[in-house]
């Protein structure tokens, strides 16, 4: 049974949408969120991330996804004009939750949770990045639909509290996006509206999500800013029989 969610201030949108499983109701709910937004914020003016910070969480990411990687680049080069942060191809990733900073978990800690959730035997599940919302201080792909994602990050979620790390934001609270680039100052939120409005035709990509990674995280401050990782371990999902393969050019 899916996890309920519940309206969270910290989170955005504040209030779940009404279906977690539509993917209609999901875009609209997250557009109509996205439309609402009056000032951008710059997103890496955000506390704790001194330099040389890293911490865990656990994520997808995609590094062999060629479909949602061009799709990412093609709204970043019509998004251009904004003077946005982009997303690198190699850096796209959906955020499921917070471990712990490195300096507060223990590798004995990492190797117990790793173990905790290979012993879960998740499923894998299938998702469709949708062209295009945002938030406060990005632009993002809608992902539908929400029930396995929600169910993954509870799962998740109960395996860091077996194994006593810190953690992250509730399950209630969470609201899964894949992000495409990042409002690097505080900005009038209408002409960027407007711009990603233009690209809500696009088709969805399927991805099939098939492992979820433990990753030390930190940002990079270059010329363009950018959130890097290691994989400290790649858990598998258990495959589903009932799912017909996909083509390589599908697989995410």
């Amino acid at each position: 049974m899916t996890p309920e969610l519940d309206v969270f201030p910290g989170a955005f949108p504040h209030r779940p949408p009404p279906d977690l499983d539509s993917p209609e109701l999901l875009v609209d709910h997250d557009w109509r969120a996205f439309s609402a937004v009056e000032q951008m914020a710059n997103h890496w003016a955000r506390p704790g991330w001194s330099d040389g910070f890293r911490v865990y969480y656990w994520m997808l990411t995609f590094p062999d996804a060629d479909d949602l990687i061009s799709r990412a680049r093609h709204c970043q080069d019509a998004l251009a004009h904004l003077g946005m942060d982009p997303v690198p191809g190699d850096g796209l990733h959906v955020t499921l939750t917070r471990i712990g900073s490195a300096d507060a978990v223990s590798a004995d800690q990492l190797g117990l949770l790793c173990s905790l959730v290979e012993e879960l035997s998740l499923t894998s599940f299938r998702v469709a990045a949708h062209p295009m919302a945002g938030s406060r201080g990005a632009v993002r792909f809608t992902l539908a639909p929400w029930s396995p994602l929600v169910s993954l990050h509870a799962a998740l979620s109960e395996a860091g509290r077996r194994a006593a790390v810190p953690g992250g934001k509730p399950t209630i609270a969470f609201r899964p996006h894949l992000g495409v680039q990042y409002s690097n100052r505080e900005r009038p939120a209408a002409p960027v509206v407007e711009s990603v409005a233009r690209l809500r035709a696009l088709a969805p990509v399927a991805l099939e999500i098939s492992s979820v990674e433990l990753v030390e995280l930190w940002r990079t401050t270059g010329p363009v800013p950018a959130y890097r990782w290691r994989v400290v371990r790649s858990v598998p999902l258990r495959p589903r029989s009932d799912l017909p393969v996909l083509s390589d050019r599908q697989h995410g």
